[in-house]
């Protein structure tokens, strides 16, 4: 495993750093000042902060819930690994936040207007923009939904330069090279305010104890992953011996005799075989996943 940073050598794009700077009302609005690239009223800042461990369910959230006195509600998240899940996880986010919102017996249209950013050290759609920004519209007219939501996906590898303004730029190339030397090239004051926010919260030691604790987590829940992955090998290859042996003509009793596995076990592998006559190893296992069995 990678060694990891040590706190203060950290870029903004590091999730708990992010999290704890833009918990900051006052960064937070100048940050999303610079995205939305207007001028937006006083806010009110919710870190979520949200670390749920245990052997059974493992989540990590650092989220940034904000909300400006125009009733604009605002969620910001800063992502660094592609799992190909963004479209699906804003949309989440976007339930999430309409269900706080409206309280019940209240009318929809009370639903207050809502802002997504995800910040992205990798090209999330892989067109090589800086901003990719959505909202809904009418497939046969280009109309507007007029539903007073948006989410906007930053992308600090953009490759088009001439179509966003340079202090996006700037600041998107900050979030992944946080340091005195980049901030004095781009010669821009809200960078350097939010740099000075920045070092100072590498100097808080308490910011730094619970960032040792977060990083001890995420280090947990990576080792229990990979056993959790060696678990799953382990029954795969069973199962593919039982395949095998299947196709050999041998019968479930004899099966479960020679690999010493129980005869239960062995029957719903080969059941869901005839079913899914095309299915691998690997799928077998997946369907097996969805009906409990304490062999598993």
């Amino acid at each position: 495993m990678a060694q990891r940073k040590k706190f203060q050598d950290l870029n903004l794009n590091n999730a708990y750093l992010f999290a704890a700077a833009l918990g900051d009302e006052e960064t937070c609005h100048l940050v999303l000042e610079l995205i939305l690239g207007r001028p937006i009223g006083k806010l009110s800042v919710t870190a979520e902060k949200l670390l749920l461990y245990s052997s059974d369910f493992r989540c990590v959230r650092l989220d940034i819930f904000a909300k400006d006195d125009m009733e604009v509600n605002y969620n910001l998240e800063m992502q660094n690994q592609q799992k190909g899940n963004l479209p699906k996880r804003s949309r989440y986010h976007q339930a999430e936040m309409d269900a706080t919102s409206l309280k019940p017996g209240k009318d929809f249209n009370d639903l207050k207007p809502s802002v997504i950013v995800f910040i992205c050290s990798f090209d999330p759609f892989e067109d090589g923009l800086y901003r990719y920004s959505f909202e809904k519209r009418c497939i046969e007219n280009n109309m507007r939904l007029e539903d007073e939501t948006a989410i906007i996906f930053l992308n600090t590898k953009g490759k088009n330069p001439e179509d966003v303004p340079k202090v996006l730029i700037d600041f998107l190339n900050y979030i992944d090279n946080s340091t005195d030397e980049f901030v004095k090239e781009t010669h821009n004051d809200s960078i350097q305010k939010l740099h000075d926010r920045v070092k100072a919260l590498k100097r808080d030691r308490r910011l730094e104890g619970n960032y040792m604790y977060f990083e001890e987590l995420l280090r947990d829940r990576e080792s229990i992953g990979r056993e959790e992955g060696k678990a799953e090998g382990r029954v795969e290859n069973t199962i593919l011996k039982v395949l095998c042996k299947k196709d050999k003509n041998l019968d479930v009793a004899t099966i479960a005799e020679h690999l010493e596995e129980p005869e239960d076990f062995v029957m719903k592998i080969c059941t869901l075989k005839e079913e899914n006559p095309q299915a691998d190893a690997a799928q077998i296992y997946e369907l097996l996943q969805k009906e409990p069995m304490e062999t598993i």
